[in-house]
C-alpha cells in the first residue's frame, strides 16, 4: 500500500515541522530553559544536583505565573 501525502496525511518530516515550528513548542523550550537554569542556580546553591524534578515544581510554585506575564507584555508567546 503506497503513502500519498495530502493536507489529511503528511510526511513524518512535515510533521516534525509543524511541531518546531510551532508556538506552542517554542514555549515549551523557553519554559525548560529557564526551568533548567533554576535547577542550575538552586544546586549551585545547595553544592549538591537538586534533580530536575524538584527544580521543576519549586520554578512552578515560585516563578511560572511571574514568567508566563513577562513573556506576554513582551509579545512573546
Amino acid at each position: 500500500m503506497k503513502n500519498t501525502l495530502t493536507m489529511d496525511n503528511p510526511s513524518k518530516d512535515e510533521n516534525s515541522d509543524l511541531v518546531k515550528n510551532s508556538v506552542l513548542y517554542k514555549e515549551f523550550l523557553a519554559e525548560r530553559e529557564e526551568i533548567l537554569r533554576h535547577k542550575w542556580i538552586e544546586s549551585e546553591k545547595l553544592g549538591h544536583d537538586i534533580g530536575f524534578e524538584k527544580a521543576l515544581l519549586d520554578w512552578i510554585v515560585k516563578y511560572r505565573s511571574a514568567w508566563r506575564e513577562k513573556r506576554q507584555k513582551t509579545g512573546r508567546t
